[in-house]
């Protein structure tokens, strides 16, 4: 337990509007003295180690550090000095309340080499920027432990939106901070009262699946993302098409890549090829294209390709990749939005939004 703080001298300045502090106990804990202030013992300094260690209130220290009016220069450099002596970082949140405007955002996205999150992220600064939002970006999986790029980021944000993952990985880090989980994980691995964004191809799955009957397609595999154990995607889409009277098989690719995407449409050539392949993700399926095209299978004459996510990738091969297309603007604007109103201390409580995905037909189907 730290030792109280001897009573603060207070006397009064010359302007009615300004109350100078902590004369006599700066120099008590060596701010007077040419004495630095020791950084305490229990962490990262507070708000109430700097009020100590400059000898004034914490209504002070705020101003002093939010360079409001209402105290004197001399006051608000030994703040100041105190702050930085003891590497104190005020709080994101509490800048902005004190501001009254809130103006950095977290954003998380899991692999920038993944086409996929570049062009989230991207919706989301041009959103975020028209609201007045600063952006700061991480990316989790290229980070030798997320957990602490996640802690570190919720010091220098007012709130996080993006693609966190499972509660383990961030729910310690970022407690206390409003969060807003993209395309949250199906198996209840989002805490509760989280405000979440959950993406919804089923739609777009039913318009796929009408799509592939009409054209004489009758057997589909799945190259699903993962490596054994089906994902959530490849069972939503196998029990979509299988309901609409399709045969479909799930195959895991090993991967989300293109060389997953290939590796396992080169089983498919040497085995015998289904009517269509749907990839789990539109470069899983560019990694299909491109082994079918080298082994001379027409697309979409003999085998029909579809991608899911609707990237601007998918234009640039021959044929254009049919694809389940979400809104990358709708994604990014209703995150930010659930951001703005899990900051609003009328906001209601975490709140969660839903946006589908829709079906483009393209060259390759």
């Amino acid at each position: 337990m730290r030792p109280l703080a001897a009573p603060a001298a207070v006397w009064e300045s010359p302007r009615t509007d300004e109350r100078v502090e902590g004369a006599v106990t700066a120099e008590q804990h060596g701010t007077g003295t040419g004495r630095r202030p020791r950084r305490p013992a229990h962490g990262a300094a507070t708000i109430e180690d700097v009020a100590q260690a400059a000898g004034v209130s914490r209504q002070t220290v705020t101003r002093a550090m939010n360079d409001m009016p209402g105290i004197s220069a001399v006051t608000k450099e030994r703040v100041l000095r105190a702050a930085k002596d003891l590497h104190y970082r005020p709080s994101r949140f509490g800048r902005g309340l004190a501001r009254a405007a809130h103006d950095t955002l977290g954003l998380v996205v899991s692999d920038l080499t993944n086409p996929y999150y570049p062009e989230f992220a991207a919706a989301t600064v041009r959103y975020a920027g028209r609201l007045g939002w600063n952006v700061v970006l991480v990316d989790t999986v290229h980070a030798p432990d997320p957990g602490l790029v996640l802690a570190d980021l919720a010091h220098q944000v007012d709130a996080v939106v993006g693609y966190v993952g499972r509660r383990e990985v961030w729910a310690d880090a970022l407690a206390g901070m409003p969060v807003v989980s993209v395309d949250p994980p199906a198996d209840g691995g989002t805490p509760a009262g989280t405000a979440t964004v959950a993406l919804d191809p089923g739609p777009a799955l039913h318009d796929a699946a009408r799509h592939l009957l009409a054209s004489g397609t009758r057997t589909v595999a799945v190259l699903d993302g993962s490596r054994c154990a089906p994902t959530d995607r490849a069972q939503l889409i196998e029990q979509v098409l299988t309901a609409a009277g399709l045969r479909v098989e799930v195959l895991p690719a090993g991967g989300q890549d293109v060389v997953a995407g290939r590796t396992a449409t080169a089983r498919l050539v040497a085995d015998g090829l289904p009517d269509a392949v749907v990839g789990w993700n539109d470069i899983v399926a560019v990694g299909a294209l491109s082994v079918l095209h080298e082994a001379g299978v027409a697309v979409p004459g003999r085998v029909r390709v579809l991608g899911i996510d609707g990237l601007t990738l998918g234009t640039f091969v021959t044929p254009q990749l049919s694809t389940l297309a979400v809104d990358m603007a709708g994604v990014a604007r209703a995150a930010v939005d659930l951001a703005l109103q899990a900051l609003d201390p009328a906001g209601g409580g975490p709140g969660h939004r839903r946006v589908r995905h829709d079906f483009l037909a393209r060259g390759s189907s």
